[in-house]
């Protein structure tokens, strides 16, 4: 009987091990997928998801009107209408100040082009009136990883003396990370954000185009995931908490 339960057992570890496994190698798929997307819809309308200023050309208007303004950006899309972007360059924020809107029509944009599968909001899932949510499944893909999501958005440059991010050009990245409470929260553990960084980039995690947090980053972000908070970071290998957060850098 023992040695029944002890295959059992064995049996539904060595399933769970390869489940996860197949997770992990998922993000680096979903990862590239969406990166070729974000391509592919600049080559054609010349412009980026979100950023795009007249994406109410080719798909109308939410608000009925001009595609601009708050009037359009917090009204919830239930069809390919949305609004335009401000075109900066910038997945980012609206020219007012107001929102930061073109995080959620990027994904919006990119459905309706046909470059992503699914039907987006293109409004935060807001808990605040300015950064809003991501919300895998209503504004943003869901990824095959549970409880986590995906963002297109600015970051910009950071310095050495940035409180969360390592320093160089991030640019318009994407992020992944926890779908509760802040998309940027840990949704996997070090070795698993190593084993990523390690075939996608240079498995470190304060360089190349795959990164994380800093160590000690103010914000919750992903504190613990790496062991300083200098270039020369690793990722805390000898945990096995779930700690970590990936940006994906200069999309």
């Amino acid at each position: 009987m023992l040695v029944i339960l002890g295959l059992l057992t064995g049996g539904i570890l060595g399933g769970q091990a390869l489940i996860r496994a197949a997770e992990l190698r998922a993000v680096s798929t979903e990862m590239q997928r969406y990166s070729s997307a974000v391509y592919t819809f600049r080559d054609k309308y010349f412009a980026l998801p979100g950023d795009m200023t007249n994406a109410t050309v080719f798909w109308g208007a939410q608000d009925a009107g001009d595609g601009i303004g708050t009037d359009c950006v917090n009204v919830t899309s239930t069809s390919a209408l949305t609004c335009n972007g401000n075109g900066d360059g910038w997945i980012g924020i609206m020219s007012d100040g107001s929102t930061y809107y073109e995080w959620f029509r990027a994904w919006q944009h990119l459905a309706n082009a046909g470059l992503v599968e699914g039907n987006y909001s293109g409004v935060g899932n807001i808990t605040s009136p300015i950064h809003g949510q991501h919300s895998a499944g209503f504004n943003s893909p869901r990824p095959k990883i549970s409880n986590a999501s995906y963002s297109l958005r600015h970051l910009g440059i950071f310095t050495s003396g940035s409180p969360n991010f390592y320093e160089g050009d991030y640019g318009n990245s994407m992020l992944f990370g926890s779908n509760v409470g802040n998309l940027h929260g840990p949704i996997i553990r070090p070795e698993e954000a190593w084993n990523i960084d390690t075939k996608m980039d240079d498995g470190r995690p304060a360089l190349g185009r795959v990164r994380t947090y800093k160590a000690t980053s103010v914000a919750g972000y992903a504190p613990g995931c790496t062991n300083a908070d200098t270039l020369a970071a690793d990722y805390s290998l000898t945990s096995a908490d779930v700690l970590c957060s990936l940006i994906f850098l200069q999309l």
